[in-house]
Formats: structure tokens, C-alpha cells, sequence
């Protein structure tokens, strides 16, 4: 059989040695290409179509549920296993929305990291056993999420809501993305509008609650 080829996602270098170890000890498992951030890993996923990808969550410059979305729409056969701290209801509920097939915490790694990859790569769900719980809540409390007050915002608005919050100016999201400043800045402007918003330090408060990025 070809080997399983792995892309691993996080924005720590000694966890991504770590899982690179870990995944490794499997015969037959390959670390095709590693990421350090969101956007890396849609680059690395776009090149290597890897069987599988385990994604961090809260990663710059694009998160990890942001990831999840964007690899499933290029690379349409590539699993997504999310490994992260955070068990939030809300938090499971955006990653399965985005496609993502299994969700792990980090803590659970060493003893569930295997069997978890190999559940996803023959397209079964995997959840670690302390979000099973709040992995149905969240499927049956189907809402919306922290944008259920409002017009959602589109997977571009999330990914420059994510930008602004780390302290990108209009210039620098405009290069990040491959869009002029005035598409970045109408953005902008329609991002503050939909959650009503007045000021960035709103926005960063709302990627902090929301888990866009990290505190």
C-alpha cells in the first residue's frame, strides 16, 4: 500500500516535532509537509494533497477552523483531524461545520493521536471522549453561534476579522489576501456594520471570545 501522507499544522515547532515523532512510529505514515500557520497549511494542503491533515486551532494568521473550510474546498479528499486545547461547544461546532472529521484535545494526543487518524482516514468520525458530549450539544444546538444576532459573516470577513485582531493594517491584509487596500478597507467596514461594531478593540474582544485567535 502507498503510504499515508500526513500534513501537520501548528504554530509551535517543538509540537509539530512532537506529532512528526509520534505519526511517524506508525509504518506506513508519512509527515508530507508541515505548517506553522492557517495559511501555510492551505498552501502545504494545495501542493501536497495529503490523505490527512492535523490542524491546530489557534493558529495566526488563519485559525484553524478558517483552514479546515478552505482544505476541504481545495483538496476535497483530504481528511481533517483537529488537535487542540479547547473542548467549547461553539468551538466543536464551527470545526464540524467547516469539515473537519475528528477533534482531539492535546492533552489526549499521546494516547488517542493514532487511533484518530487512522479513524479519519477511512472517512470516520473521531472525538475524543471528554467533547463526545458537548460535540451532540453542539450538533443539536445548531444556532449559528456567536453570529446568530446578526447577518453571518462570509469565510473572507472571518479571515480578515482574524487579521485586524492580530494587528494587521488595510495594506497588510490587502497583500496577505492578493486583494487592493479599498476591497480590504470595504471589508472592513462591512465586518463593523454586520456586528455593529466601533472600534478594533470590539473586534479583538470578539476574536478573543470566539476563539478566532488566542488571548
Amino acid at each position: 500500500m502507498p503510504p499515508l501522507r500526513i500534513l501537520v499544522a501548528d504554530d509551535h515547532d517543538v509540537v509539530r516535532t512532537g506529532l512528526r515523532t509520534l505519526l511517524e512510529s506508525r509504518n506506513g505514515w508519512r509527515v508530507c509537509a508541515e505548517a506553522k500557520n492557517g495559511r501555510d497549511a492551505v498552501e502545504k494542503a494545495c501542493e501536497c494533497k495529503p490523505d490527512v491533515a492535523v490542524l491546530d486551532i489557534g493558529m495566526p494568521l488563519l485559525n484553524g477552523v478558517e483552514a479546515t473550510r478552505q482544505i476541504r474546498k481545495i483538496s476535497p479528499a483530504t481528511e481533517i483531524l483537529v488537535l487542540t486545547m479547547h473542548d467549547s461547544e461553539m468551538m466543536i461546532q464551527g470545526v464540524l461545520e467547516a469539515g473537519a472529521r475528528g477533534y482531539i484535545l492535546k492533552d489526549d494526543a499521546g494516547r488517542d493521536l493514532l487511533a484518530a487518524v487512522d479513524a479519519v482516514r477511512k472517512g470516520k468520525p473521531f472525538l475524543s471522549s471528554r467533547v463526545s458530549g458537548a460535540a451532540a450539544k453542539a450538533a443539536l444546538n445548531n444556532d449559528g453561534g456567536a453570529e446568530r444576532l446578526g447577518r453571518p459573516l462570509t469565510p473572507r470577513e472571518r479571515e480578515i476579522v482574524q487579521l485586524l485582531a492580530e494587528g494587521k493594517s488595510n495594506k497588510e491584509i490587502a497583500t496577505f489576501l492578493n486583494i487592493s487596500v479599498k476591497t480590504a478597507e470595504t471589508h472592513r467596514a462591512n465586518i463593523m456594520l454586520k456586528l455593529n461594531f466601533h472600534s478594533v478593540t470590539e473586534l479583538v474582544r470578539y476574536a478573543v471570545k470566539n476563539k478566532i485567535i488566542q488571548a
